[in-house]
């Protein structure tokens, strides 16, 4: 892949400008009755093709005087990547930190703005979504953060708190009937009886239940999906498994698709039907669970599960440690983006930037060794 600071290989700053413009004249396209009347095609709810996500550099007043004639550079945090998310399923996007997979989520619920590329929501187009249909799909897609203490109001309690969407978005006709749902989603998400939690504050709650807080906020809606950002990180490792069975509980019970994201591989191989796994902007290999951990063939996954902890302590396995630092987003490197970590590199990944190689099944890697 060339490493050329524009937003594309193709396209300029101005392109950029000139789509913008074009997403404005788009606006109002697809309104909330298109969006009421959408199914989902084939099993998939999300189709997130060749999405781009970079991030200008802005350069400090004096050196913006130098260099202001140089062209403007981008953090490539996403970088032409394409997958599906099938409803129903828990999807993990796994790497580590910087990949780029927290601002994949983002932009999937439209908290960040697409350089490039298109995600579709039902078959549509989310960025040609109007102002009434863009509130509309956000009830149907909901986020769980990474902290439960930040992402929550300290001051307000926990019927507040969960009450706080239905509110915004109007969806209740009476006190009543906001009760019922807010109770319901809170038993739902494990803290029962409800009515004994209703009225405390999050500092009287554990972590555990902070979260399961943020849980019940997040599919008080009855969402179609819930981007989960590394909801147990913050976590004690006592708890994650409760929070990892609710969520899995949930998908069957409420028919809630999860867009998991973590830097764990061991708990994406507990939760998820399928992993998708992002090095450096670009997702290297994507398929079901089982199958990626059992026959990794890109060389970042085999690294990645060669860490994973076993229960047998006498079990004797080969860790791959890789050498260097991820390379900089802003400057990606030639060719295949992992070959100066990459144990498997040949000369030719210094020059070829690697198409997905169909592994089987919903298999695929993105590795020119694999051919």
């Amino acid at each position: 892949m060339a490493t050329g600071t524009t937003p594309t290989d193709a396209r300029s700053v101005r392109d950029v400008s000139a789509d913008g413009a074009r997403d404005k004249s788009l606006a109002g396209h697809i309104g909330p009755d298109d969006l009421a009347r959408a199914e989902v095609r084939d099993g998939v709810l999300f189709d997130v093709r060749d999405l781009q996500v970079f991030f200008p550099i802005h350069e400090g007043f004096f050196k913006s005087m130098v260099a202001r004639k140089q062209e403007k550079r981008y953090v490539k945090a996403v970088d032409h990547v394409s997958f599906q998310v099938k409803q129903g399923e828990i999807l993990a996007l796994v790497g580590e930190s910087g990949c780029g997979k927290t601002t994949t989520g983002r932009t999937m619920l439209r908290l960040e703005e697409a350089t490039g590329g298109d995600i579709l929501y039902k078959g549509l187009p989310m960025r040609a979504f109007s102002g009434k249909a863009l509130r509309e799909y956000r009830k149907k897609a909901q986020i769980i953060f990474q902290d439960p203490y930040n992402s929550i109001n300290p001051k307000q309690t926990i019927f507040d708190i969960v009450a706080e969407p239905l509110e915004v978005n109007g969806v209740t006709s009476s006190e009543r009937e906001k009760e019922e749902r807010v109770v319901k989603a809170v038993s739902e998400a494990g803290l029962r009886p409800a009515q004994e939690y209703l009225y405390r504050y999050p500092h009287e709650l554990s972590g555990g239940q902070r979260q399961r807080v943020c849980i019940a906020g997040a599919t008080v809606l009855e969402p179609d999906m819930i981007v989960a950002d590394e909801p147990v990180a913050s976590l004690d490792v006592s708890i994650r498994n409760d929070i990892l069975k609710l969520m899995v509980e949930q998908k069957d019970k409420l028919g809630v698709t999860y867009l998991f994201i973590t830097h764990d591989l061991s708990l994406a191989w507990v939760i998820s039907d399928r992993i998708a796994v992002m090095y450096l902007g670009r997702i290297v290999e994507i398929g079901d669970t089982e199958e990626v951990v059992a026959n990794p063939r890109h060389p970042y996954t085999k690294a990645l599960i060669s860490v994973i902890p076993v229960p047998d302590p006498l079990a004797k396995r080969e860790h791959v440690i890789l050498a260097g630092e991820t390379p900089n987003p802003v400057d990606i490197p030639s060719g295949c983006r992992f070959h100066p970590r990459c144990p498997e590199a040949i000369d030719a990944c210094r020059e070829i930037d690697p198409p997905d190689v169909h592994i089987g099944g919903d298999h695929y890697a993105a590795c020119i060794r694999l051919k």
